[in-house]
C-alpha cells in the first residue's frame, strides 16, 4: 500500500473511531462491504475529511450527518439499481445517493453489487478514453 494511501487509510480510521456512535460502525460496516466487493479500491481523503473510494475514479464518498451515513456515488445515474437501492439526489442525471438512517438494514448484496458497478463502470469509461 502506498503511503498515502497509508494516510488516507489511518485519517478514516480516525474519523470512524470519532464517530463513537452508530455513524461510527455503520460507516465501519461499509467499508468493509466496499473492500469486500471491490479488492482493489484506493482509500482517499477529500473536501475537510469525507472518505472516499476510488477505483480508476471515485466510485463514492461516506459523508456523516447527525440524523445519517450517506453515499454518494458520483455516477450513480449510470449504474443498475434493480433493488431500488439509491433513495436520494434521485432527480440528478449524474449522481446518485443512498441515505442510511440509525437502525436501518443494510442490503449488503445490493450494495457489493452497486460497489462492484460502479467500479466496472469507472474501468469502462477509463478504456474508452485510451481507446480514442
Amino acid at each position: 500500500m502506498a503511503e498515502d494511501q497509508q494516510d488516507a487509510s489511518a485519517q478514516i480510521d480516525r474519523h470512524i473511531a470519532v464517530l463513537d456512535d452508530w455513524r461510527g460502525a455503520m460507516l465501519s460496516r461499509i467499508r468493509g462491504l466496499i473492500h469486500a466487493a471491490v479488492p482493489d479500491v484506493v482509500e482517499e481523503v477529500k473536501w475537510r475529511g469525507v472518505p472516499v473510494w476510488s477505483a480508476d475514479g471515485i466510485l463514492c464518498t461516506g459523508e456523516t450527518y447527525k440524523q445519517a451515513v450517506k453515499l454518494t456515488f458520483m455516477n450513480g445515474a449510470a449504474l443498475p439499481d434493480p433493488k431500488g437501492i439509491f433513495n436520494s439526489s434521485l432527480e440528478g442525471n449524474v449522481r446518485r445517493a443512498i441515505d442510511i438512517h440509525e437502525g436501518a438494514t443494510l442490503d449488503e448484496e445490493g450494495l457489493k453489487a452497486l460497489f462492484a458497478a460502479a467500479a466496472a463502470f469507472n474501468r469502462q469509461k477509463k478504456a474508452a478514453r485510451k481507446a480514442r
